[in-house]
């Protein structure tokens, strides 16, 4: 891809850090609604459909969210276009704190890249606070005999020439597809033949079946099929280890340390979000996220749960991962079907 970082971070953006400043003029016309913020309903609106991380993000948060913020959060799934629709429809929101978005890595650090033409710039929105973040676990079939990584570098090389194997990914341009490329690189490139599925659960129904013997996703979602041992866990991608998943080596220990990928999923709120409603929105989301129920739900299956982030330091990751994962992309000619 021949698009440059460097205009995505320039003047018209500063990567949500707008969100106080832009608002400026904003602020007589919203000052009243900004007293009693929130005095109705606020709605999340998941750029995915039901059933993948991004919207159990949503769902673990939604009670202990409204609980904070003292008003009801519907959520609203409106999948499609990677993330881009609903992206879209809560930029161009109105700024007043009552249509958020719940979006991913994905969304802002790789659509950008793997979709050139997608029209808007996703980096316009108001970043508010981490959700949840978690690395991705690479498995294999109960029925393949691979038991270690070591095992699985060295099934897939001996496979390569002659065909080599299927993999499955959740999205084409997606993050479990950048991943499973960057993986590919740090072993030597191996012929590994990716299929992209439209979401996690058609990729864990055909999983399941044998269809393909190996693939990577979110910890939380590959658990329990994990758990009754129709999968087998080989790798997580991080620097540390993984209580969900005990025994199983970090990228570091099992000889990969190049191959670190720690997904996220954040709330947003739509271009020129007045600071007022931004620091709201982000103690909420500080305080839900210490609700023991919503904590043991997700660290239980692997993920880790948000909080802690200012919108500041989100914008700073943000950057570094765009740049960073652009490379990848770029360098595999990475594309959205």
């Amino acid at each position: 891809m021949n698009r440059k970082p460097g205009p995505i971070f320039g003047r018209r953006t500063t990567l949500g850090l707008g969100a106080g400043a832009l608002a400026a003029g904003l602020a007589p016309r919203l000052a009243t609604a900004q007293g009693r913020y929130p005095d109705r309903p606020v709605t999340m609106i998941v750029g995915f459909p039901p059933g993948g991380q991004t919207d159990l993000a949503a769902r673990v948060l939604q009670q202990p969210l409204s609980a904070a913020l003292g008003q009801t959060m519907p959520i609203d799934n409106r999948g499609g276009a990677g993330g881009n629709i609903a992206t879209e429809q809560v930029l161009r929101a109105r700024p007043d704190g009552y249509t958020l978005l719940v979006g991913n890595v994905g969304t802002f650090v790789l659509n950008p890249h793997t979709m050139p033409s997608m029209g808007f710039d996703p980096l316009e929105l108001t970043p508010i606070g981490i959700m949840l973040s978690s690395p991705l676990v690479l498995a294999v079939h109960a029925s393949v005999p691979v038991r270690t990584f070591a095992e699985w570098r060295a099934w897939v090389q001996e496979a390569s020439p002659r065909g080599g194997i299927d993999m499955a990914t959740t999205s084409a341009g997606g993050a479990v597809h950048v991943a499973s490329e960057r993986l590919r690189s740090v072993i030597g490139g191996p012929n590994i033949n990716l299929v992209h599925y439209r979401g996690s659960g058609p990729a864990h129904q055909d999983f399941l079946a044998g269809r393909f013997p190996t693939m990577m996703d979110a910890p939380s979602l590959l658990h329990p099929f994990v758990q009754t041992g129709q999968i087998r866990p080989i790798l997580v991608s991080s620097d540390k280890p993984n209580p969900a998943f005990p025994g199983v080596p970090t990228s570091a220990e099992a000889g990969v340390a190049e191959f670190i990928f720690n997904g996220w999923i954040g709330l947003f709120g739509p271009r020129n979000l007045p600071p007022e409603i931004v620091a709201r929105l982000s103690a909420a989301l500080d305080e839900a996220c210490k609700d023991p129920t919503a904590r043991e739900r997700l660290v239980s299956r692997g993920d880790e749960i948000g909080g802690g982030v200012s919108p500041a330091a989100f914008v700073a990751q943000i950057k570094r991962e765009h740049a960073l994962w652009g490379e990848v992309i770029r360098a595999n000619n990475i594309r959205a079907e």
